[in-house]
């Protein structure tokens, strides 16, 4: 398996909003119950470590997160994820703005997988980690290295901000609600995580 890496900065701003979603004191909580250092609720302490340190802890505090709340973690993850996209649009790089403008600018139906391949961009900390194809009228995202399903195991997928920034990206996009299906995920088995985005237009 390829060594796995998660941009540190964007594990920092998914820490702030997950302190935002349940609260301070209660991700301390969830923290003391998973034994894991009381300074992982401090959102600059993640600016510290690199890439792949941070893929670590984004997957080992998801696996927290789902252990503390049971089946409501879904809903908060989905939450994060969907909110995380804005703000990672908002804290982009020139040239990415630059994209997402020109993105906007497209009749509609082009818009969605040029959306995903930006989203794709944003997310790589290694450059082809994640990738956008297109099924006849339906799309593709595949994560190959999937950070969330970092030394993970499950029986159900378990990629909710994966799939909240997905949802989110192609709103933003469109302005539509898409049928989204994690189809595959590296913590159930699988050699990759896959989102299947169907064209309800």
């Amino acid at each position: 398996m390829n060594h796995v890496t998660f941009p540190s900065a964007i594990m920092q701003k998914f820490v702030e909003l997950l302190s935002t979603e349940i609260g301070h004191e209660t991700l301390r909580a969830v923290l003391s119950k998973a034994g894991l250092p009381k300074e992982w609720a401090r959102p600059s302490h993640f600016l510290g470590l690199d890439d792949g340190r941070a893929a670590q802890a984004y997957s080992t505090l998801q696996a927290a997160i789902r252990t503390y709340y049971g089946r409501g973690a879904r809903g908060i993850l989905l939450r994060i994820g969907a909110r995380l996209w804005q703000t990672l649009l908002d804290e982009s790089a020139f040239g990415v703005k630059t994209r997402a403008a020109l993105i906007r600018r497209l009749p509609k139906p082009l818009r969605r997988k040029s959306a995903l391949e930006l989203l794709a961009q944003i997310l790589n900390a290694t450059d082809k980690d994640i990738t956008v194809h297109t099924l006849d009228l339906d799309l593709l995202l595949v994560d190959q290295a999937s950070p969330t399903a970092l030394n993970q195991t499950d029986d159900t997928p378990i990629c909710h901000v994966t799939f909240g920034l997905i949802r989110e990206c192609l709103y933003w996009a469109d302005g539509q609600e898409h049928d989204i299906e994690e189809r595959a995920c590296r913590a159930m088995g699988a050699h990759q995580c896959e989102f299947k985005i169907t064209n309800g237009g």
